[in-house]
């Protein structure tokens, strides 16, 4: 089947096309007067580049080397005096708690209880499940020893390494999440 276009088709397609060209040439005075108006407007101020101070440099004190200097870094520390190691003693042997797999920071109280006479207090980890612990269990990583439980915190003592080779303690607390 072929397309045959008649006479009157084509005459008809003509006028429209030429319809429509002449939409495109309508009056644009009035956008041409707005954009000439604009353009007539006084310009802004521009504000100055401001001036930069030059860096003065404020050398402290005793500090004469550089930070990045590889011979200082490679030294190794002076051995501690004797007697100078924390003394605190961890105990590697002792089966570890479901709390110490996570960072204390990472563990909220959440709750606080009282069952005969006994105070516990509720823990959200990370993986928001709930546990319960009492004075004596463990939270954290620093072998964290629950010492207290109120209705507002839970006290622990960590026990942390130290500079010297030797173990110190720290109190620490996991405060009432809002």
């Amino acid at each position: 089947m072929s397309a045959h276009i008649t006479w009157g088709s084509r005459i008809g397609l003509a006028v429209l096309a030429a319809g429509l060209l002449a939409g495109c040439q309508m009056d644009n005075r009035d956008l041409e007067t707005y954009i000439e108006q604009v353009k007539a407007r006084p310009g802004g101020d521009i504000e100055p580049i401001p001036t930069i101070e030059p860096h003065e440099p404020f050398i402290y004190p005793g500090h004469e080397r550089s930070p990045f200097d590889s011979t200082v870094i490679a030294r190794p520390l002076p051995a501690p005096p004797e007697g100078t190691p924390g003394t605190a003693a961890v105990d590697f042997d002792r089966p570890r708690e479901p709390l110490e797999d996570f960072p204390l920071d990472s563990l909220r109280m959440v709750g606080s209880l009282e069952q005969a006479g006994v105070p516990y207090a509720l823990v959200r980890t990370p993986d928001r499940t709930i546990q319960s612990v009492t004075k004596g269990n463990y939270m954290g990583h620093n072998h964290g020893r629950i010492v207290d439980i109120t209705t507002q915190e839970i006290r622990l003592i960590e026990v942390v390494p130290d500079a010297f080779g030797g173990y110190v303690e720290r109190e620490n607390t996991v405060a009432l999440s809002q």
